[in-house]
């Protein structure tokens, strides 16, 4: 009738979550955040309420097991008792609905999510994984939840058929096909214009093309990285048809603000003295604005041919000396670091953590998922460093190398075994010389 408790099996990833759990406790994780979140909650009794410390750690699940949305994380939290034992369930407790999720995250603000980000990165900052002198900025797309079928004129709010239905009768086809319609929008020139359309549900979502070549509606999101411990600074979330050169205004200020916050918690940390970043966000104002902050830029410089200096004395000042510096053996190796370090955020972030597509509209809704997102695999970044594993399925991967390693080492003791016997010799498996082991490779 009774099963003891620690009887349960348990998951490969308990350990990992486990220990994750007493980091963030260590370091008072759960009173932080609910007094963050205290004015969001009712002094008297209501409907039951996720507490602060559940619903973030739910977000921090959309990272560790690549869950998109809050309906997977929910399904997560109801199947598997290592996620049970990380979000404080016990086993005769209902996970919460993904409607819960949802409704706490809307009533919970913007900026306790930034000061949740906040906490992870003075966390970090203390245990030396945040340096602050070298940043390096670089943006990507996110897919998001509106279809491109959908948008209307801005101006009339007409759908693309009716648009291009009105336009085949005004050229003369009364009854126009699909067929009609699909060739007179073939000749037509900028007909994906984003001050022309939008989507009804999602004024944010912007017409770009993504990383594969198609073209979506998207969002633009951009990190800044400590490009000597690779832990993400800042992430803001713009509008996608906006160019590097506008964007890094606002992301470079981002991150001179958070770290100006962990700078407050360790001296140690400085506030940005390098900025490294692709050609994409090069030009002759964005290189004077970063030396007008006093950052010595290291800014990739596109092949545009000769330029022409009337009346820019100033620009030319710093994109020369910006020339000069990616030149330079010091230019060369951050080149090199931006290869190596600057994208992986990226992969990590949305191709594995899940959220290349996003399932919430509005940058409010998104910029909440996404900062405690990028916070998740700053503590992933943290763990690394105390376990070695990174995630919960690194874990898993570690217990196969292991146990791959030690199969190895038992079929080459069973062939040498075997060899000696051929030769007639007698041994046994404790009577093998020590010199015998030197000979066996360590293959993982």
């Amino acid at each position: 009738m009774w099963v003891a408790v620690s009887e349960l099996p348990k998951s490969v990833s308990h350990p990992f979550y486990e220990k994750l759990n007493g980091l963030l406790a260590e370091h008072g994780f759960d009173e932080f955040v609910e007094a963050q979140c205290q004015p969001f909650y009712a002094e008297k009794m209501g409907r039951p309420s996720l507490a602060p410390g559940r619903y973030f750690r739910f977000l921090l699940l959309g990272y560790f097991e690549c869950l998109d949305s809050e309906r997977a994380m929910a399904w997560r939290a109801a199947d598997s008792s290592g996620v049970r034992g990380f979000l404080g369930l016990g086993l005769t407790e209902c996970s919460p609905d993904h409607s819960t999720i949802s409704r706490t995250r809307r009533l919970i603000d913007l900026e306790t999510h930034r000061a949740v980000f906040t906490w992870v990165g003075q966390c970090l900052g203390i245990a030396g994984l945040i340096k602050g002198k070298t940043l390096a900025i670089d943006a990507t797309t996110l897919e998001a939840n509106a279809a491109l079928r959908s948008i209307v004129r801005r101006d009339t709010g007409e759908s693309y058929n009716e648009f291009l239905t009105k336009l085949a009768k005004a050229s003369g086809i009364e009854t126009p096909t699909r067929a009609d319609l699909a060739k007179l929008d073939r000749k037509r020139k900028n007909k994906g214009s984003n001050q022309d359309w939008e989507h009804p549900h999602d004024p944010d979502a912007r017409i770009a093309k993504m990383k594969d070549g198609r073209t979506h509606l998207a969002h633009k999101a951009e990190h800044a990285v400590d490009l000597e411990t690779g832990a993400i600074v800042a992430v803001t979330l713009q509008q996608a048809d906006q160019g590097d050169t506008t964007t890094i205004q606002t992301t470079l200020a981002e991150a001179v603000e958070q770290l100006e916050a962990v700078a407050a918690i360790d001296d140690k940390v400085k506030t940005g003295e390098e900025l490294v970043t692709d050609k994409g966000y090069h030009s002759k104002q964005t290189v004077l604005d970063v030396q007008t902050l006093e950052l010595r830029s290291y800014i990739s410089e596109p092949d545009r041919g000769r330029q022409h200096w009337i009346d820019q004395h100033a620009e030319r000042d710093a994109v020369y000396a910006n020339r000069q510096r990616i030149r330079g053996e010091r230019g060369q190796l951050l080149m090199r670091q931006r290869g190596e370090l600057l994208e992986r955020p990226n992969a990590h972030l949305y191709e594995t953590g899940g959220m290349r597509r996003t399932h919430l509209r509005g940058h409010g809704n998104i910029l909440k998922r996404l900062l405690v997102h990028v916070a998740a695999c700053n503590l992933g970044l943290w763990m690394r460093t105390l376990t070695g594993i990174g995630t919960p399925r690194g874990l898993q991967g570690r217990l196969a190398a292991v146990g791959a390693f030690c199969f190895t080492l038992w079929v080459l003791l069973r062939d040498q075994l075997t060899a000696d016997r051929r030769r007639g010799l007698d041994r046994r498996v404790f009577a093998i010389a020590s010199h015998c082991f030197a000979l066996i490779p360590c293959v993982l």
